[in-house]
Order: C-alpha cells, then structure tokens, then sequence
C-alpha cells in the first residue's frame, strides 16, 4: 500500500473487467434460456396455466412429468419472467408467458417451434463447421437441405409453413399500408406459401386480385386460410417451381423471405423468372431485411440471428442494399429504392423495375 492510497480501498483484482464477464458468461448460457422455452412450449404450460394458478403436482399430472423436476423448471422459468411462483410450488402466467399460449392472437409459439427440432438445434451444435466451412451445418446432421428435411418431417414441415404464416401475417397489414397499391391491378405473391401475405393484401385492398405460387407442400393450406380471409374468389393458386416460372400478367411480384433462404446464383435465377413474367410497367417488390454496411452493437439483433439461422441452415445470407442491387441487376432488373421499416421485425420493401423501363 502506497503512502497515497486511501486505507482500506477495494484492490482491483487483475485481469478482465468483472462486469464484463458476468455479462459474456450470461451470454454463453443463453441456450439453457433457450431450451427453458422450448420444454414450456412442448410441454403447453402457458396452456394449462391460462386464467388459472396451478400447483406443481397438478401441472405434473396434466403434462405426463415429473413432479419435481418439473418445479425446478418452472422456478427457472420465474427467474426469467414467464411464470411467476405465487406461492410454495404453485405458479401463474405472466404477460410474457401469455405470448407462448398456442391459442391466442399474436403468440410467438409458432415462430419459435421450427427452430427447437432436434436437427435444427443439433445443427447448432455444429456451427463451428459452419464458420470453417461456410456450408450449412443442417447438411452434415441430416445429410439433406433443410427444406428436404421439412419435406421429409410432415409435422416439423407444418410447423415450419405455421412459423412463415405467422410472419406473412404480421407484415401482410404494414405491407398494405405503407405502399400504394392504388393503381395496382394483380399481386403475384411468389413463394407465398399457405397465403397469409397475399391474404392481408387482398383484404385491406378490395381492388386487387392475386395469383399465389408455391410448392404443392407450400400451398397445402392455402384454400383454408383464403376463404377464411373471404378473399378466395379474387385469387388464383399455382403450384409450382419458381425457379422455373411463375405466371405472367401481375402488376407487382412480391417476393418475401424467400431471397435470404438462396445463394445469389439461385436468387438471381428467381429474380429473372419474375423478370421475364413481368410486363413493361410492372414491379417487383422484395420484403425483406437490407442489412447495414457496418454493425455495430446499435444494430438490430434480429439481423445477426437471423443471418446466423440462415448460415446453418441454407445457402442463403442478409444482403446489403448494394447487394440486392447486384442480385437485382444480373437479373435484368433495376432498383427503383427501398422503403422505410415495416412491421415489428424491420423488413424493408426493395421495389425494383425492369432495367428496360423507362426511368420516372
């Protein structure tokens, strides 16, 4: 001790910033977080605890588990706030719990149930390969592309077309009320699948009429979801490859979530199918995320995790504005600009036109 240090002071211990490494060590544990959901979810806890406080003992007898393991999960899920322990072993739903129920408007189950697959989450476990090789790890665990192994799973394949309705529907209402559709005639909705994008369009647009092109397994649920949105007489569904064709005479092709699943050779072969469908006067429209030229920790997290999902699982990436452009280019077509963020998840509307059209 120095004849200058205040007798008594803390010493610094030497090494990292302990603050710093309490954080990086709850980073590190986020997948116990991760899996905590994924069991409440599987198991339908928020479910059973809907409108009800339930005992560990009755929520053990509803769900087929053990009774005690299933308290110490439960006080973990409390820690994090999505059950609240009311009283000794017996728990209530919370606000944030109440957005994991199956049965409710908005819930994010479905979002989420894809990605807890044992594939996909041994996937995870394998994103070392993916770093090294830059080839998705999904391949070296199931030995296939992951859209064969959903194609292959028919209840992980529905569980997959839920998450992507459960998107579509929520930007379907932004969508439509952030671009003018007024002089629009027809929406080719390309790789729409069950049809809840063209569904929001076509109900908040009484004028427009759409054509709904996807895989046979895409469309499936297409004619129910059509009718229920009242909007099944004023739209067409095609199934079929979108690497091939699409139907000709839309006024606008959107593509949404589709381009970040592909390599750019892929995209650029989607991208000039609706070029050559198009008309002089028609556009695409692009609904996706356009990716920042720098990150920083200002950055939308959405972005990383959602690029890293893609790394693992497709051959697919987030892009920048000046990669679309490329993409957009090599397919013959021209970027007219891209829009402000929509919805809750930051998608960005790219309209493009054909590099022919004349210039306004």
């Amino acid at each position: 001790m120095t004849l200058t240090e205040p007798f008594g002071a803390p010493k610094q211990r030497p090494g990292t910033d302990p603050m710093a490494a309490a954080h990086l060590y709850r980073l590190a544990f986020g997948f116990v977080h991760s899996q905590m959901i994924h069991v409440a979810a599987r198991l339908r806890l928020p479910d059973e605890l809907a409108g009800q406080p339930l005992t560990t003992e009755e929520l053990a007898a509803r769900t087929g588990t053990h009774a005690p393991a299933l308290r110490r999960l439960l006080r973990a899920l409390a820690s994090i706030g999505v059950v609240a322990e009311s009283g000794p072993g017996t728990f209530r739903l919370t606000a944030v719990g109440e957005a994991l129920r199956s049965d409710v408007p908005g819930s994010v189950r479905p979002m989420l149930m894809p990605y807890f697959d044992e594939a996909i989450w041994a996937s995870w476990g394998k994103f070392l390969d993916s770093v090294r090789t830059g080839r998705p790890s999904v391949e070296t665990v199931t030995g296939r592309s992951v859209f064969d192994h959903f194609a292959d799973n028919p209840e992980l394949g529905a569980e997959f077309h839920a998450a992507m309705a459960v998107s579509a529907d929520a930007e379907a209402w932004s969508l439509a009320r952030s671009y003018d559709f007024a002089d629009v005639g027809t929406v080719v909705d390309v790789g729409g699948g069950s049809g809840a994008l063209l569904a929001g369009l076509l109900s908040h647009h009484a004028h427009l009429s759409g054509v709904l092109v996807d895989t046979p397994g895409g469309v499936e649920g297409a004619p129910g979801r059509l009718s229920a949105a009242g909007v099944a007489d004023r739209c067409e569904i095609v199934a079929g490859d979108f690497f091939a064709s699409v139907p000709v005479g839309g006024d606008r092709y959107v593509i949404k979530s589709v381009l970040h699943d592909w390599d750019d050779e892929q995209c650029v072969a989607i991208l000039r199918t609706c070029r050559e469908a198009m008309a002089e006067a028609a556009r695409v429209l692009i609904v996706e995320i356009v990716a920042p030229p720098v990150v920083d920790t200002g950055t939308d997290p959405f972005l990383a995790v959602s690029d890293l999902n893609l790394l693992i699982l497709t051959r697919g990436r987030e892009r920048t504005e000046a990669e679309f452009a490329d993409l957009l280019a090599s397919a013959g077509l021209r970027l007219v600009g891209i829009g402000d963020p929509i919805g809750f998840s930051g998608y960005r509307v790219i309209e493009a036109c054909s590099a022919d059209a004349p210039a306004q």
